[in-house]
């Protein structure tokens, strides 16, 4: 058993390392067969052990980081080209970048940039339940730019973004317990959009940055990068937070001056709405950016 939880602690540190070069390169040609050199396994056992610990094969990881930061960079950067912004992305050829970006948001680039990107979220909204029947207003929020430090945080991977990932913060919970915790944060990682992902898609990790670092624990740990960020105080119900997330990047983002980096946002919770009895959250979101 000792062997086994050991295995699997360095597959997941493979996997981790693996993910977080692919968001520091997206921005080039990234080669498997380097990528595998620099973790010191073959190709083939880093892309088995990158689908069992991701839930996706790399490729199509490497497409749907790539897709992110250009739907971002074509509201945020409209001074870029549809070329330009290919480059910035990762992309040898315009023409393959508008290919699959049709093929992801059934849209062209143009048509996304043009206000198509407000279409295609209200749609992803509308198939919450929860989300299309909230009438939160974020408006009136204040962005505080802030330096955010590492933070090494243990936690439990789930796909999809819906009522079920409940469960795992009630595992994370019961993990805290038996660990005897008792100063701790508890912070959701948005490896993907959901205003921009469809919800069943969605890669959502629960994590615990704990007062302490433990060494024999059946969770794997990673560290959320530093660096700089924009936070937003936010306040409200379960549905709230996808009408959060749509304003912040889709109003607040395109007139900041900043754009968003491939780096996951991430929500740090002083009353978790998954958890809470009310099912209410107050929380800081802080979203990774750059100046342009």
């Amino acid at each position: 058993m000792l062997m086994k939880n050991s295995t699997k602690n360095i597959h997941t540190q493979i996997a981790n390392n693996a993910l977080y070069y692919i968001y520091k390169y997206i921005d080039s040609d990234i080669n498997i067969d380097t990528l595998s050199k620099e973790l010191g396994v073959s190709r083939f056992h880093l892309q088995r052990l990158f689908k069992e610990q991701i839930g996706t094969n790399i490729y199509e990881t490497i497409k749907s980081i790539r897709l992110h930061k250009a739907s971002n960079l074509l509201i945020t950067n409209q001074g870029s080209t549809i070329s330009e912004v290919a480059k910035l992305c990762g992309y040898s050829s315009q023409s393959s970048f508008i290919r699959v970006f049709k093929e992801r948001f059934k849209m062209t680039p143009t048509t996304w940039r043009k206000g198509g990107y407000k279409k295609y979220s209200n749609s992803i909204i509308k198939s919450s339940k929860s989300a299309s029947k909230s009438i939160a207003n974020f408006n009136n929020l204040e962005a505080q730019i802030v330096k955010q430090p590492d933070i090494r945080v243990y936690y439990i991977r789930h796909k999809g973004y819906s009522s079920r990932i409940k469960d795992i913060w009630q595992r994370l919970r019961a993990w805290q317990i038996s660990n005897n915790i008792e100063s701790y944060k508890e912070i959701a990682i948005y490896h993907d959009n959901p205003v921009i992902t469809p919800l069943a898609e969605c890669r959502y990790i629960a994590s615990v940055a704990a007062d302490k670092e433990l060494n024999n624990t059946q969770l794997p740990s990673f560290i959320i990068p530093g660096g700089l960020y924009v936070k937003f105080k936010a306040k409200g119900k379960y549905g709230d937070i996808l009408k959060l997330l749509e304003w912040i990047y889709h109003h607040w983002l395109p007139n900041s001056g900043y754009e968003a980096t491939t780096l996951p946002s991430y929500s740090m919770f002083k009353k978790n709405h998954f958890l809470s009895s009310d099912n209410t959250f107050d929380l800081e979101f802080y979203l990774p950016v750059v100046l342009r």
